[in-house]
């Protein structure tokens, strides 16, 4: 998304420390897996219970379907799987934890990880919150920390983008595959805030 930019450290830690309320560990947790996966909201959203959670502990590899990717049709098999970042599955265990208690009882494997307050008519499970509903989110713990910029949900992901291609030693060709992306034009889309590596070039041409 144009005009949104990746957050620095500190940033990280004031967002993380910064949500309240009756539903702070799924906020947080919501903020924490995006950044250390790099996953789209659409694609964190369609996440259940079974998805992250296996033989009672939490899975080593965050993996999400095909049909909920960007692009996406039902019936391909390949999908988007990722190391889960230790920050991540500590945020996710905390939630998890109290998901359980706040349902009463062993979660249903169906019900969505990040789930709202209001239930499906069919199933009885709680529903996922929307997109929408995960960028207000978000842009709340963005303005009551005063940050500047665009607090969009994709400042998530050039966040993460931003990590890879550091610790890839500037290697375009590997991050790609990280964030899901179909060629490396839209990696290099994700980079465009790194300008001051451009205009340094352009003193030393």
């Amino acid at each position: 998304m144009k005009g949104c930019r990746p957050l620095s450290d500190e940033e990280v830690g004031l967002m993380a420390r910064s949500f309240g309320g009756t539903f702070a560990e799924r906020h947080k947790a919501l903020f924490v897996v995006e950044h250390r996966t790099g996953f789209r909201m659409s694609e964190l959203v369609s996440l259940r219970v079974g998805d992250v959670l296996q033989h009672g502990r939490l899975v080593d590899e965050l993996s999400v379907q095909r049909r909920h990717m960007k692009g996406g049709k039902a019936g391909k098999t390949s999908g988007r799987t990722l190391k889960l970042h230790p920050d991540a599955r500590a945020a996710l265990s905390v939630w998890l934890e109290g998901l359980a208690t706040m349902l009463k009882g062993t979660l249903d494997p169906q019900t969505p990880v990040f789930c709202s307050r209001v239930r499906n008519t069919d199933t009885g499970l709680r529903r996922a919150i929307s997109r929408e509903q995960a960028w207000r989110i978000l842009k709340e713990a963005f303005q009551s920390n005063e940050r500047s910029g665009t607090p969009g949900t994709h400042a998530m992901r050039k966040t993460f983008a931003n990590r890879v291609y550091e610790k890839l030693n500037h290697d375009l060709g590997k991050p790609p595959n990280a964030m899901g992306h179909a060629n490396i034009h839209a990696t290099v889309s994700s980079l465009s805030f790194r300008d001051e590596e451009m205009d340094a070039a352009i003193l030393a041409a």
